[in-house]
């Protein structure tokens, strides 16, 4: 069974329904992977098998009578933490939510049931979703499987590491700031952030919490492109709330190879820098494209200032994180940000500032946030997507200090630790899809992964380009050490 481990999802399911392998063979053998791997990563920290292997069993009956349950019939799947499953904890890796049991599935999760998935477990994520980094004081501290020195990215870290690592067959996350591509991209496998609201993310909430908060999306993850969309069609559609007048209609790719694309290239970003080796992966990709008889333009933006949108960015960003936190927290840092010099204009003084901000302030950002969806809308009459970066550097050292203590070291310059949320932001800021791709290892051995963007309900474009690039080699690694013996 050693070829099932790196397979996608999709290939996975015709195994399954080819009757080359039964459900809860599949599972128990992922299971045994879990056993085998899993300690020295800490990427799948609860575990349902029990309940799998009878939802497993199901499933293979059900094949016998002829059924199908969906296009992942009997797929073995873990999710990210966030995501309510009935009967298993969800804290967003919060000490003061350890014993919060979902008493429901998630509407996401229901969706991907009902497409035929067996889900036997629940991935790390980083202290209230708020990191590159994937650590909490409940489950502890996932590492990359690529070098366990190495984060997995964050906050969809444990999802990332157990889809290269081969101990899952499919996975999804959620992003507002990077948390689905910064993941793929330090792992070395694909992620989808889709247009917002398209995946109603009901259910991926603490309790109490109903509404959508602003800019965050939930995703698909998965070692294909082809399984991203598998995972954008099960998961999308409008919720309850919406579906009387809403429908899941999304536009077909039109393009039938890389010849067919016209392709902005944002390589690299004044005040925003990524390594020389990032930027050389974005020029390689472009060439790609150009040989193939695409168009690619190197020059080519929307219209408005990059370094302004992002400030908007950071203020819905910061506000939103900051109505996560508790009465306690919140009244904390309105009391610091009360004792803030004027004058202190520091990155810290800034966030701080921007996560207590006044209504007026966020809707001051949200209207020019609209501005540069309209500027974003024109620019994609023109162009069929962006490729960019999605993070300066391949994956960095674990390092637990203080946010304000951390720096990013690119080609030698010491960068702010949260100045990596502006390639992220440029989809989320607009609600622009984005799909993560691996291109391979770099110089030390590390994946490094770029963004395809889009414009806004173009997710299955986005999608259907980092397909072709993965039938041009630009597709999911196995890393070492992790043989599927």
């Amino acid at each position: 069974m050693s070829e099932f481990a790196f397979q996608s999802a999709s290939e996975l399911a015709t195994r399954i329904q080819n009757k080359e392998v039964g459900c809860l063979e599949l599972l128990e053998y992922y299971l045994s992977r879990v056993e085998r791997f899993n300690a020295d990563l800490n990427a799948i920290i609860v575990l349902d098998a029990e309940r799998a292997r009878t939802r497993a069993r199901e499933a293979d009956e059900a094949l016998a009578r002829g059924e199908i349950w969906g296009p992942l019939h009997g797929v073995p799947m873990t999710i990210k933490e966030s995501y309510n499953v009935e009967g298993t904890p969800t804290t967003n890796g919060r000490p003061d939510m350890k014993d919060n049991v979902a008493p429901q599935d998630a509407l996401s999760v229901e969706r991907l049931k009902a497409a035929g998935v067996v889900l036997f477990g629940k991935t790390n994520v980083p202290l209230n979703l708020a990191d590159f980094q994937s650590y909490n004081e409940v489950y502890g501290t996932t590492n990359n499987p690529w070098n366990t020195r190495r984060i997995p990215g964050g906050s969809s870290g444990g999802s990332a590491a157990a889809l290269a690592a081969g101990l899952t067959g499919f996975d999804s996350g959620s992003d507002i700031g990077g948390s689905i591509r910064n993941p793929a991209h330090f792992c070395g496998v694909y992620g989808h952030k889709p247009t917002y609201g398209l995946l109603p993310p009901r259910g991926h909430a603490l309790p109490g919490t109903v509404a959508a908060s602003d800019l965050s999306v939930i995703g698909p993850m998965a070692r294909s492109a082809g399984d991203l969309e598998v995972g954008v069609r099960v998961m999308g559609g409008p919720d309850a709330l919406e579906a009387r007048g809403l429908k899941f209609d999304l536009p077909e790719p039109t393009q039938r190879g890389l010849g067919d694309f016209k392709v902005a290239i944002w390589q690299n970003q004044p005040n925003f820098p990524v390594s020389r080796e990032t930027e050389s992966r974005v020029e390689a990709v472009a060439k790609t494209i150009a040989d193939a008889g695409g168009k690619v333009d190197f020059e080519a933006r929307p219209a408005f200032d990059a370094v302004v949108a992002h400030g908007d960015y950071q203020t819905l960003l910061w506000a939103t994180m900051g109505s996560r936190n508790t009465p306690e927290d919140y009244a904390a840092m309105v009391r610091e940000v009360d004792q803030l010099a004027p004058e202190d204009l520091s990155d810290g003084a800034q966030t701080l500032r921007k996560q207590v901000a006044r209504h007026r302030d966020y809707l001051i950002a949200n209207n020019d946030r609209t501005h540069t969806r309209w500027a974003w809308h024109a620019f994609f009459e023109d162009y069929d997507a962006v490729i960019a970066p999605i993070m300066a550097t391949p994956a960095f050292e674990h390092d637990h200090r203080r946010f304000g203590e951390r720096t990013i070291d690119v080609d030698g310059d010491a960068r702010s630790y949260w100045e990596q949320i502006f390639w992220a932001g440029l989809a989320i800021h607009s609600y622009l899809p984005s799909t993560v791709f691996p291109t391979g290892p770099g110089e030390e051995g590390l994946p490094i992964g770029l963004q395809i963007i889009g414009p806004q309900f173009g997710d299955l474009t986005t999608i259907a380009l980092a397909g072709f690039l993965e039938e041009a080699g630009y597709a999911f690694q196995a890393p070492p050490g992790f043989d599927a013996d």
